[in-house]
């Protein structure tokens, strides 16, 4: 995720979800309940941990930047 961020600038929740899924498995995503795929929380953590504090959440974009 970092990576794709690092090269892009910008991570859309969307297309990672189905990378992460596609690469790793169906343990790292779960449905919500809209009854969309969404990005387990223990990612999300891990994520948040490797990150600088210059990347925010986009909420309206739903993507970091």
């Amino acid at each position: 995720m970092l990576n794709e961020l690092t090269i892009n600038d910008s991570l859309y929740q969307k297309q990672i979800l189905y990378d992460i899924k596609d690469k790793f498995g169906e343990e790292f995503v779960y449905i919500n309940e809209n009854g969309n795929y969404a990005i387990e929380k223990k990612v999300l953590t891990a994520f948040k941990k490797i990150i600088n504090s210059d990347i925010k959440w986009d909420n309206y974009e739903k993507c970091w930047r």
